[in-house]
């Protein structure tokens, strides 16, 4: 058997290359205005198409449009193939923005504005296609997979538009915002189950009992093993190109690789290859190890170049003097209004069910009727397949145009001047405070350890200070034989696995720093690392000194109380905690306060306004009147730290004091309050090789007999040199 690949001749490149040329610049521009006029910049893409393709260029020059758009030349089929693998990618970025734990947070009130949402205009749809003309359906299909089509086409709706809408809104952390957010998840999910089990009608041409068994067998199929058994195949691909750092390159391989994996198993199950590649994107979104550098740079390349090809190259498929046949226009008219009103009242119906206001159900109404790329494909996937004629495929892409620029100016009118409820706005302020939050964002804890004392003492901090549902990891470097059981008998009631990094000698701090900074790379939110006395010379010790200058996570340093006869120490009762107004001040409360939320340790606030030359004085803050600049801007801090303790559920102490030194300051105040925790913020510094975090913090672990923990936060990096 013979085979030969046909190149394309010279005239067919010139034709290819300037059709990408001409359709990525007309999206791109078309796109831009658009987005200059608040409007999704799918419109405009899709608007370039139109211009170009037969409606308007087809029509003003004849001859050009041909040259520009041959038929049956394979540069056209070239040009098609392009914007399919656009859709591709489009899907993947779709599904890693797909969150299902938000859908499933949300509960009652997502589940029933997604049912009525998806369920109203499914049967509007199915009574709209049952309606439409002959000339309507494609030569290859009956009105029943033809009504399903439409229905399909619709009911969904189109995440990235709604995400885009409420972004620039600033609606996304709205309560009504995150339903819409959730529907609009839920109705994509939806809606690619539904195109795959239509397309599985369309190839079988009937729809009956059998057909229905084995598409969605088939599908299950593929679900249950794609989020199980692909799941950990993907984990661990993604685990090994970050065994020795960050590899963009080989985590975007990885995307790339499951994507078209997953797209060949859904094609050869009859189901749309792109379903495939959705999919691939809600399991790399699941990851711990994926990258957001590589999300970048998928989305970069998507919405620059492949994406506005496959939005124009669609918008080149229709011809709107096809609306002027057969009373075309007005059927258009029909399914562009039953399309909006069924989707309003669906969505309005569940909103209202759910227990939201007036206000609020009709926001999630004119929210939910953003419509785009899932439509789309399931027009395109209809023309090719011989569902739709050309008439119908264009009344189609009509939909999402109409109803997109409907859902973004009503939903501005519904909102505008609407703040929410005082509760609302209250969650607002609080989630703003956590998304800082260090103890709240760190997923996954890592604990290097030997199994001495001084790593007992950091897995007990650790235990302390992190919720239950944040895993740990113990790595143990260079020491097969080191026994963890005592740690994990502290991390009792967490999840927690042990990880090993042989063939590095343990006498070579440089090294296992590097180990332990290669493994935080891997998905961690925070080290916390048990140190010793410590070493002439260095900080702490060389090893935790390489940790520091290298960690691109914060690192939290505990070295445990001196004197303690015993591996651990007691649960801490009383915590000395510095305010200084620095965003690692700031990490170290809350890390104070997680304890004390657990334990209910004592929090004495503690600020130390520098007084050089002169004694230390302590002030009771109650009913002190200091007219000095220095003591009211230490009291403001103060009120601010207070508060958030507050928000944590936490009645702390206050200490103001004046000193020479604010480190002797603060191990005196822990002497004298008998404080056994003291712990401190630190934004880390390198000078000359070796890490600085102040003299206030090194000062209190020299002096200090109480436990302390330092909360360091990376080094900045050097925006020069990238180091």
């Amino acid at each position: 058997m013979q085979f030969a690949l046909t190149p394309l001749d010279e005239h067919e490149l010139l034709v290819f290359w300037t059709q990408l040329l001409v359709l990525v610049a007309a999206a791109r521009f078309c796109g831009a205005v658009m987005r200059r006029l608040n409007l999704p910049s799918v419109i405009g893409q899709l608007g370039a198409g139109v211009i170009l393709g037969p409606s308007i260029f087809g029509r003003v020059w004849t001859d050009g449009f041909e040259w520009f758009l041959p038929e049956h030349e394979i540069s056209s089929g070239a040009l098609f193939a392009v914007s399919w693998l656009g859709v591709a990618f489009l899907l993947v970025t779709a599904g890693f923005e797909t969150d299902l734990g938000l859908i499933r947070r949300l509960g009652r009130a997502a589940a029933l504005v997604t049912g009525f949402s998806l369920v109203v205009p499914l049967i509007g749809g199915l009574v709209v296609g049952g309606v439409l003309p002959e000339s309507f359906i494609g030569s290859e299909s009956d009105r029943t997979v033809f009504a399903l089509f439409v229905a399909a086409a619709l009911a969904v709706s189109a995440l990235a538009v709604i995400a885009k809408i409420l972004s620039e809104l600033g609606l996304m952390r709205r309560d009504f915002g995150q339903i819409t957010v959730a529907a609009g998840m839920a109705n994509d999910v939806v809606g690619w189950i539904m195109l795959a089990v239509f397309t599985g009608f369309a190839t079988s041409g009937e729809v009956s009992a059998s057909g229905i068994v084995r598409t969605v067998g088939g599908l299950a199929i593929f679900l249950a093993l794609a989020m199980t058994v692909g799941q950990r195949v993907v984990d661990r691909a993604l685990r090994w190109v970050r065994r020795d750092g960050p590899d963009v390159a080989g985590a975007m391989t990885v995307v790339v690789m499951t994507m078209l994996i997953y797209g060949v198993a859904t094609q050869a199950l009859g189901i749309e290859a792109v379903l495939g590649a959705f999919v691939a994107g809600v399991v790399l979104h699941r990851s711990r190890f994926q990258q957001r550098e590589v999300l970048d740079h998928l989305e970069s390349v998507t919405n620059t170049f492949l994406a506005p090809v496959f939005f124009a190259t669609a918008g080149l498929r229709v011809d709107l003097g096809l609306l002027g046949q057969d009373d075309a226009i007005a059927w258009a008219g029909v399914v562009v209004a039953v399309a909006i009103v069924a989707k309003f009242v669906g969505a309005f119906v569940g909103a209202k069910l759910a227990g939201q206001s007036n206000r609020a159900a009709t926001a999630l109404g004119a929210g939910l009727n953003a419509r785009g790329a899932l439509e789309i494909v399931i027009a395109s996937v209809g023309l090719s397949l011989g569902v739709f004629t050309e008439t119908a495929y264009t009344v189609i892409v009509i939909v999402p145009l109409i109803t997109s620029i409907f859902a973004a100016v009503s939903l501005r009118i519904v909102v505008r001047d609407w703040r929410g409820t005082d509760k609302e706005q209250e969650r607002l302020d609080r989630e703003e405070a956590l998304a800082k939050n260090l103890v709240v964002t760190s997923q996954r804890i890592l604990l290097p350890s030997k199994g001495h004392p001084a790593s007992i003492a950091a897995a007990q901090l650790a235990q302390f200070a992190w919720p239950k549902e944040a895993p740990s990891t113990i790595l143990t470097v260079g020491d097969e034989d080191a026994d963890i059981s005592v740690l994990e008998a502290v991390l009792d009631e967490r999840e927690v696995d042990h990880n090993r990094s042989s063939g590095v000698s343990i006498g070579s701090g440089r090294d296992v720093a590097a180990s332990i900074v290669a493994e935080s790379n891997l998905g961690y939110g925070v080290v916390v690392v048990g140190v010793a006395e410590r070493h002439e010379g260095v900080l702490y010790s060389p090893m935790v000194d390489e940790l520091l200058l290298n960690a691109v996570t914060p690192v939290v340093i505990v070295r445990r109380a001196r004197g303690l006869d015993r591996p651990l120490p007691p649960a801490f009762s009383r915590a000395i905690v510095p305010v200084t107004g620095t965003p690692s001040s700031r990490s170290a409360q809350e890390v104070a306060f997680a304890i004390s939320a657990q334990l209910g340790t004592e929090i004495l606030l503690t600020h130390v306004v520098n007084r050089v030359n002169q004694l230390p004085r302590i002030f009771a803050r109650r009913g002190t009147a200091v007219d000095d600049p220095a003591i009211a801007a230490a009291e403001s801090m103060m009120a601010r730290a207070v508060e958030r303790a507050h928000e944590a559920g936490i009645s702390p102490r206050e200490i103001l004091r004046e000193g020479a030194s604010a480190g002797e300051a603060l191990v005196d105040t822990a002497r004298t309050e008998q404080a056994d925790l003291v712990v401190l913020g630190a934004q880390l510094r390198n000078v000359d090789g070796r890490p600085f975090i102040g003299h206030t913090v090194e000062a209190v672990l020299e002096r200090s007999d109480a436990t302390v923990v330092v909360v360091a936060q990376p080094r900045p990096k050097d925006p020069s040199t990238g180091e």
